[in-house]
């Protein structure tokens, strides 16, 4: 087995409001059960991946497992095809979330070339302020009545 994994994350951040649970988190998940030479450390990452998936965890817990399965030899093309695979069995909505952590671990995502100007950040402004006006003037209005006329009404509140 190459070097052995150490955690102390349970300690430092629970040991004073949960010392049974940080003991278990520091010393048996990661003491005992990550060093345990039957199946490889890549292995136990892609399974961690795939059971935070599957569970609907995709905080910086899953963004944590991806860095250690990146650090521990997945390969961008890899992660790409365990995600899509485990998509099919846990959900669609799933795999949108961890594709969206998977490419900023990977360093893969999409970079702001071209940042909006102020012209264009005031008409999406302006636009959006006008769609929600005219939504809504329809839930509680109806599709029928004018525009004006819920502008004029609004504003006399």
């Amino acid at each position: 087995m190459s070097e052995k994994i150490v955690q102390t994350a349970g300690r430092e951040q629970l040991g004073g409001f949960a010392p049974m649970f940080a003991h278990l988190n520091d010393d048996v998940l990661f003491g005992e059960v990550w060093n345990e030479e039957a199946i490889s450390v890549k292995m136990k990452c892609i399974i961690t991946v795939v059971s935070l998936m599957a569970s609907g965890i995709t905080d910086t817990s899953l963004q944590y497992h991806l860095q250690n399965a990146k650090n521990n030899g997945v390969t961008k093309e890899e992660i790409a095809a365990i995600i899509t695979h485990a998509t099919m069995y846990t959900g669609w909505p799933k795999g949108w979330a961890v594709f969206r952590l998977a490419k900023e671990v990977w360093n893969d995502a999409p970079q702001e070339t071209s940042p909006l100007t102020e012209k264009d950040r005031y008409q999406a402004h302006n636009f959006l302020s006008d769609w929600r006006a005219e939504s809504i003037r329809k839930i509680f209005y109806g599709a029928k009545l004018p525009c004006a006329t819920f502008y004029r009404a609004s504003s006399a509140l």
